[in-house]
């Protein structure tokens, strides 16, 4: 694992927000053309046709395609804490359904994913590194 910093990283390929709504689509081009078109959303990066972040104002979403038409959420959340490793290991004590230990990531966050008694998939992230959008395949589109 990569050693631990003692300075907050900012990670370029990650917004300041402390909680990003992630929105699951069919249409994955048309969701975020009708949400910059429509709602005034900035496109800040996307990876592939599967991801993307878009801003509007001092707010994140992450719009991803859905993979199948089986492919349920009741709604998922991702949320920027300081230490994910202190924050899993309270998680984990208390019970919650892990779905995804931490990892690092190659857009430079360390993340785990759990799963609450409504089926809400939560994500958790901690910057470990400043990384381009380019750096792991993604293309900026406005980094502010």
């Amino acid at each position: 694992m990569e050693e631990q910093l003692e300075a907050k990283i900012n990670n370029r390929s990650m917004p300041p927000s402390s909680v990003i709504p992630v929105l699951t689509c069919r249409d994955f081009d048309g969701a975020i053309f009708w949400l910059c078109d429509r709602f005034g959303f900035r496109e800040r990066w996307r990876v592939g046709e599967h991801r993307a972040q878009l801003t509007f104002g001092t707010s994140t979403i992450v719009v991803t395609k859905q993979a199948t038409d089986l492919e349920i959420h009741n709604s998922a959340m991702l949320v920027r804490v300081d230490d994910v490793m202190e924050h899993f290991k309270q998680l984990r004590d208390k019970g919650v359904t892990v779905l995804r230990a931490p990892q690092v990531f190659p857009y430079g966050e360390m993340q785990y994913t759990v799963e609450d008694p409504e089926g809400t998939v939560w994500t958790f992230s901690e910057s470990v590194k400043d990384v381009l959008p380019e750096e792991w395949g993604g293309i900026s589109s406005n980094l502010d």
